[in-house]
């Protein structure tokens, strides 16, 4: 798996454009192949930082997503926001909890 991570800082009144903006990169994320998942966080303990994370089978699948879609869906998003940081995993090691749905008790 691949992670992608962008550091945002969002000042208050830009949170809504942001989040609307992120789930428009998402959803042009999700029609390409090798995508996984994509989550927004706010950093707990920071002012007014937040994380995009895109999740990939591959980088090479979110690089060529970026190659052909980036500069459009910059120029379509609205927020006014600060990069903080670019982070690009490589996950290693990985255990998922059970769904409490489907715990046996």
């Amino acid at each position: 798996m691949f992670v992608h991570a962008v550091h945002f800082q969002v000042l208050p009144k830009e949170v809504a454009k942001y989040r609307k903006d992120s789930l428009m990169w998402a959803a042009h994320a999700e029609k390409a192949s090798g995508f996984v998942s994509y989550s927004t966080f706010k950093r707990q303990g920071f002012k007014n930082h937040y994380i995009s994370c895109y999740i990939w089978k591959a980088m090479k699948e979110h690089d060529r997503f970026m190659k052909k879609h980036h500069d459009w869906l910059v120029a379509q998003s609205k927020a006014k926001v600060k990069v903080l940081g670019y982070y690009n995993l490589k996950s290693l090691d990985s255990i998922r909890g059970r769904s409490p749905r489907s715990h046996p008790y």
